[in-house]
């Protein structure tokens, strides 16, 4: 708190004061004290407000600069009415009173929202095992009916899978650290898998994979990292290129300390537009507008989940030509080459 902006605060207070000492002196004028009487009289009433005002400056001021100080300080502001000493002003301790029980609301409600949160997260992930039943049931009814189903038909069934495959990572996605499980995993086996869980899409879109240099381990989840290279594998197959087949490559290096896993589709790849905001949530972008009905879930899902693992994802493309992932993993003392 400065004095200038006390004094200014304060100038109607000071205004009234000098009004009333003009006044006074106008009264003792009038029946003619003397001027000796006069000039003590405003002198000891200077020094009076002078010293008034001083004292409740400096009392002001080191409360507010102890709350500005301590609030700086805390990451988690709203425990600021924790750290402060009771005022010895009046409005300073309606001020500290009216705050404890803003504060004490907002918790209310911060609690109150979290526990609906945590009702509705909890409610869908019920809801997605559940939905997910039917859905195997018919996956199997269209694999050992292809002829009654149809291609068309096991492909919409697997895209149902896959939306409801994103919606249960989504939710987890934000709690991330209740649901996963830290181990070394063997890339060479990570990709495998994830390619024959896509192994049905991959072949009807005829597209040809190249897995090499995979003869390393990282510390990850191995689920979520299946569920990552998925979401890669998924976009490869809607945003491939239609005047060529679909080819995908593979592939991780060391870089010092760091294990590098590349992923390269030759699809459509994306305008240079629209490259730093593919990780955006919700983002569609050209291609999601123009090519199929893109949610921008996908990647902003991939993005969340190396964030709260650790790891690094980015993304280079040329319009057109290809587009190329890159998973970074940190090593430590546990990691070694397969």
């Amino acid at each position: 708190m400065k004095l200038s902006d006390f004094l200014r605060d304060r100038i109607v207070s000071i205004s009234a004061a000098a009004v009333g000492l003009a006044l006074l002196l106008l009264f003792m004028y009038t029946y003619r004290v003397p001027s000796e009487l006069l000039g003590a009289a405003v002198i000891l009433f200077l020094i009076t407000l002078t010293v008034a005002e001083l004292w409740e400056f400096f009392r002001r001021r080191s409360f507010y600069d102890k709350l500005t100080s301590q609030l700086e300080q805390l990451d988690q502001k709203y425990l600021i009415t924790e750290m402060l000493d009771e005022p010895q002003f009046l409005d300073g301790r309606i001020f500290k009173s009216v705050m404890e029980e803003v504060n004490k609301s907002m918790c209310d409600n911060v609690a109150e929202f979290r526990r609906t949160d945590a009702d509705f997260r909890e409610f869908i992930e019920m809801w997605v095992h559940e939905v997910k039943l039917p859905v195997a049931s018919l996956q199997l009814m269209a694999h050992n009916h292809r002829d009654e189903f149809g291609e068309k038909a096991q492909d919409q069934l697997r895209r149902i899978d896959s939306y409801t495959d994103q919606v249960l990572y989504y939710v987890r996605s934000e709690n991330a650290e209740k649901d996963y499980l830290i181990t070394e995993v063997s890339l060479k086996k990570i990709f495998s898998n994830t390619a024959m869980r896509n192994r049905e899409d991959l072949l009807m879109r005829g597209a040809e994979l190249s897995a090499h240099d995979l003869g390393y381990s990282v510390m990850t989840d191995g689920k979520w990292l299946e569920y990552m290279l998925g979401q890669l594998i998924a976009n490869s197959i809607k945003y491939a290129h239609e005047d060529r087949t679909l080819t995908i490559e593979v592939w991780a290096e060391k870089n010092g300390s760091e294990t590098m896993l590349h992923f390269r589709d030759n699809g459509i790849g994306i305008p240079a537009s629209d490259i730093h905001d593919v990780f955006r949530k919700s983002f569609t972008g050209e291609n999601g507008r123009s090519r199929s009905k893109s949610t921008g879930m996908g990647l902003y899902i991939v993005k969340s989940l190396c964030q709260r693992l650790g790891h690094k994802v980015e993304v280079s493309s040329v319009q057109g030509e290809w587009t190329e992932f890159i998973f970074t993993f940190a090593d430590n003392e546990l990691m070694n080459v397969v």
